[in-house]
């Protein structure tokens, strides 16, 4: 952790992309903005952008800086392992595809009750724990998307676990559902320095509704993002705040108010308080786009933009959005009402959202005739 320079991460699991491909020249000109910056900590997992995550960071990072110019965080997710034997062979190929011998931190990653015990019987943390004594691994962590009782299960039964990635953002903070403030009460109690992802919650606390903008605007100070990640940033124990950047202008922006780092002031706070007020009589669907949903959809639908589309006619009355659900993101077989009712995106879904209903929502929008 010594390693780590300033408080703010290069989220590798929205890159920017040229269609299906990672866009690696902008990849690589965001990468020595970030590095020169004075910033040195990027994250990424197998999964992320169907495995291309990791390759682009082997050729955009760790192929043109020296090993110590960077922190590099990896995760064990449990889909790409059945048994304990399964787990050294794909933590080599992860080491192998970012073109690194170790990971500074490496993560069990998407802890839940629904996947928690795979990891206990297939004895993953003991893995984990043996390769740090190895020296493959520097830090040993989670990421974790439940409650805090089970967050406090998890780092009861496994005290040697170092840090802790958590959903953290101002409209999650007191989230029935996502439980952010209670998570990180479990966090400061058992010592842990936290990891925070989705400080802008999928892109929710960057693209506001018009009245919530204008609370913001009316501060006079930088963007919508800067607001929601200086309010995670700004807790005792945070660690590192980790942004999914996909474009440089997002990154000039981040950079920009997170190089010299100040928390939210009062005035700030009250504002932030407001917005959620505005958010909460949205009743917008929570979707943060991690897009773990889409993997193993059957009918192949795309999930996470069917819901943002929804949110968009919610939210701004867009005509737009029914051409984007017509034209853009369905086609024959993949629209809402082709759902099959699997379940199989509710059991990996962080949010826990009741998916398969949302999805018959959509259809009654934007299906009508």
């Amino acid at each position: 952790m010594e390693k780590i320079r300033k408080n703010f991460g290069f989220g590798c699991m929205r890159l920017p992309m040229i269609g299906e491909d990672v866009d690696m020249e902008q990849t690589k000109q965001m990468v020595d903005c970030f590095l020169e910056q004075g910033f040195n900590y990027f994250d990424t997992a197998h999964g992320y952008l169907q495995g291309k995550s990791e390759l682009a960071l082997k050729e955009c990072l760790t192929s043109r800086y020296p090993r110590e110019d960077y922190v590099l965080t990896d995760k064990l997710s449990g889909s790409y392992f059945k048994k304990e034997e399964d787990i050294r062979p794909f933590f080599e190929s992860q080491l192998a595809a970012c073109g690194v011998d170790y990971f500074d931190f490496y993560l069990m990653h998407s802890q839940s009750t629904t996947n928690y015990q795979h990891y206990r019987d297939c004895r993953a943390y003991e893995t984990a724990f043996a390769l740090k004594a190895e020296g493959k691994v520097r830090h040993v962590g989670i990421s974790f998307h439940d409650r805090a009782a089970v967050l406090e299960q998890i780092l009861t039964d496994y005290p040697a676990i170092e840090v802790v990635q958590i959903q953290f953002n101002y409209l999650d903070y007191d989230d029935v559902a996502v439980q952010s403030r209670k998570c990180y009460e479990v966090c400061r109690r058992h010592g842990k320095p936290v990891l925070v992802m989705e400080p802008v919650k999928g892109g929710s606390l960057v693209n506001l509704p018009d009245d919530a903008k204008a609370v913001l605007d009316a501060l006079h100070g930088g963007s919508p993002a800067s607001y929601a990640i200086r309010f995670a940033a700004g807790f005792p124990g945070m660690l590192m705040v980790l942004s999914g950047m996909s474009s440089m202008e997002q990154m000039q922006d981040n950079l920009s108010y997170m190089k010299n780092f100040t928390p939210l002031n009062n005035a700030e706070r009250t504002a932030v308080s407001k917005v959620v007020e505005i958010f909460r009589k949205q009743d917008l669907i929570p979707c943060t786009s991690c897009r773990y949903c889409t993997d193993g959809c059957p009918k192949h639908i795309s999930i996470p933009d069917l819901f943002a589309i929804m949110n968009t006619k919610h939210t701004h009355h867009d005509w737009n959005a029914d051409y984007y659900y017509e034209d853009v993101h369905t086609g024959p077989g993949s629209r809402a009402s082709d759902c099959i009712r699997c379940g199989q995106c509710e059991r990996v879904c962080p949010q826990h959202l009741p998916i398969r209903q949302l999805l018959q929502d959509v259809a009654k929008e934007f299906e009508k005739g």
